[in-house]
């Protein structure tokens, strides 16, 4: 994989007299294609290769990084990691790591197309026939398609005999339509995604993808909007992961708890949820993203944040883990080679109930059926636990039916009252990731994944 080897890099930084030292290794390569009202207006490929070393020093950390994999530079990158550590020797926090047993191992998500076998050609087509069928619906006025494909290959090693390497590889599709219905318009994105290779496009109907989505996105200019007011609501898979991530992920994070910035602190142990809530963020799970070990080398478990309405963990690095006095959990993540380390969700989701959705819907009788298709986020505050999140188009209950349909609505509320408000949790799981985004957080982007079951709310704030 690398003509480096992470481990003489380790020993490069003990003979500086470093206390610890740990390297990253990358190798990333990524291709975009945009297709713009079926002219093509990019195809790009990008290759980073790199080193990110991290130095202790009596306490205090030095970061350094080099794009060049030559000893010589590697060897200074190693020294310059070690004079900002002894510069530093005054900083107020000394740092301190959990202790876990030492990691070692070699990992690859499954797949079997290669993606860089594939001539560039095929991959336009599969963009241009949707194109054709997504432009054949009355009423669409643009149609803009991507397909994004990456391969991540990283490779961690220390001084205290950590070695693992990790390859991934994730592709998919994403839409953005917009529709002029009687003089109004109306905007739709979408995307699916998978880790998995080219045979996750071969092995997908994509026409009839964006054809479903450009009749919604039409259907959706005629539609009324839903007036404001409290209402009991059902939220789809996609909902529920977006409202998860956001509003309750991120305060979940050690370093934001560690930083006092989280409505979660200092709740270990206390009820926060309704009894059918359990939560958890998990590296290994079907839809999402592939995130076997962090990158401080740590195996990434299935970790419960909250266990049957009781806040039960924080997400850790090795050194929140120390100083909130939990167990590693494996959130310690870079965006590359080039960034030092944050404590991040992987894939972030509920676990299901014993609901059926059609059964979850006809008992609310009225209300709201609220869809994360076509979603546009939203704002959160994770020291208040606030959010406000725009749903896609949606539906309006009556008589236990899905009646109506809505333009997308918008939610706002605290996170633990609406947690405490769920009382039914449905049997559906279903995960999620993205190639073409992700969570973005201190000017770092990494892929997640988020999701979960249909999940019922009462009483929910929907506005205007």
């Amino acid at each position: 994989m690398f003509m480096l080897d992470a481990i003489e890099v380790v020993k490069l930084g003990l003979n500086l007299g470093v206390d610890f030292i740990d390297v990253r290794l990358q190798d990333y390569y990524s291709e975009y294609i945009l297709l713009d009202n079926g002219v093509i207006r990019e195809i790009n490929t990008s290759h980073i290769r790199g080193v990110g070393i991290r130095v202790v020093v009596n306490g205090v950390t030095g970061y350094s990084s080099t794009y060049s994999l030559d000893k010589s530079e590697v060897e200074r990158a190693v020294l310059r990691a070690y004079k900002v550590a002894k510069a530093s020797f005054k900083a107020p926090h000394k740092v301190s790591f959990q202790e876990r047993p030492t990691s070692r191992g070699r990992v690859s998500s499954s797949y079997s197309l290669e993606p860089e076998d594939i001539d560039f050609s095929e991959k336009i087509s599969v963009l241009k026939a949707m194109d054709s069928v997504a432009r054949g619906v009355s009423g669409i006025i643009s149609v803009t398609l991507r397909l994004g494909y990456e391969r991540d290959n990283r490779v961690y090693a220390s001084s205290s005999g950590d070695y693992v390497e990790c390859s991934r590889r994730m592709v998919g599709v994403s839409t953005r339509l917009v529709a002029l219905v009687e003089g109004t318009y109306e905007t739709l994105y979408d995307q699916k995604s998978s880790v998995a290779g080219w045979e996750f496009i071969k092995s997908s109907n994509w026409d009839e993808w964006v054809l479903e989505r450009a009749k919604l996105v039409v259907e959706s200019a005629k539609a009324p909007s839903v007036n404001p007011g409290q209402y009991d609501v059902v939220l789809d898979n996609e909902m529920v992961g977006l409202m998860l991530h956001e509003a309750f992920g991120h305060a979940a994070e050690g370093d934001t708890v560690l930083a006092g910035n989280s409505i979660l602190g200092g709740k270990l142990g206390e009820k926060i949820a309704s009894d059918l809530v359990t939560i958890v963020d998990n590296g290994l799970v079907e839809g999402g993203v592939f995130v076997p070990y962090d990158d401080e080398g740590t195996p990434k478990k299935k970790t419960y944040l909250v266990k049957e309405g009781v806040l039960a963990g924080y997400l850790h690095s090795l050194t929140t883990a120390k100083f909130l006095r939990g167990e590693p959990t494996g959130n310690a993540r870079v965006m590359s080679y080039q960034h030092p380390l944050l404590v991040r969700q992987t894939n972030t989701y509920m676990e299901p109930g014993d609901w059926e959705v059609e059964e979850m819907v006809r008992d609310m009788k009225m209300g709201l059926y609220i869809s994360g298709c076509g979603s546009m986020g939203g704002q959160v505050n994770p020291l208040m636990g606030s959010f406000t999140f725009t749903s896609g188009p949606s539906y309006i209950v009556e008589g236990g039916e899905p009646k109506k349909l809505v333009k997308g609505v918008m939610l706002s509320g605290l996170i633990l009252e609406t947690l405490k408000k769920v009382d039914a949790v449905g049997r559906d799981l279903v995960v999620r990731t993205s190639v073409f985004g992700g969570c973005g957080k201190d000017n770092q982007v990494v892929r997640v994944g988020g999701g979960g079951p249909h999940v019922r709310v009462r009483g929910f704030t929907i506005g205007g």
